[in-house]
């Protein structure tokens, strides 16, 4: 049964760090900020959660099971919510996306009529 544990765990602890090292290769290999925050975003809020999902199977204490499960519920919750507010706030202060023209006429627009 040890072995089994063992092996399931080191798996989910390799591929959350096989998502990490593609979500850095992700942010030096895209374009643009947003496919490079969409990334980062992604693959940093599933590694960290596999990672951490095997750190629970190798974990033989409850308290310090309960601290990797209260960890991973954080990461869940300021992973996706962090990566939305920084594209909010880039797409405010007029980072386009590469390739899209229309969204600079509908920024305008969006300018325009928050005026009025």
């Amino acid at each position: 049964m040890e072995i089994v544990i063992t092996i399931s765990s080191g798996f989910f602890i390799l591929l959350g760090s096989f998502l990490c090292i593609s979500g850095g290769v992700g942010l030096l290999r895209f374009p643009d900020f947003y496919t490079r925050m969409h990334a980062v975003g992604v693959t940093d809020t599933l590694g960290a959660g596999m990672i951490l999902v095997g750190l629970m199977i190798l974990s033989t204490d409850l308290l310090v099971f309960a601290k990797l499960v209260m960890v991973l519920l954080l990461t869940l919750l300021v992973g996706p919510t962090a990566s939305h507010v920084l594209a909010k706030s880039a797409f405010h202060n007029g980072v386009i996306p590469k390739g899209s023209s229309n969204l600079s006429q509908d920024k305008e627009k969006e300018n325009n009529s928050s005026i009025i």
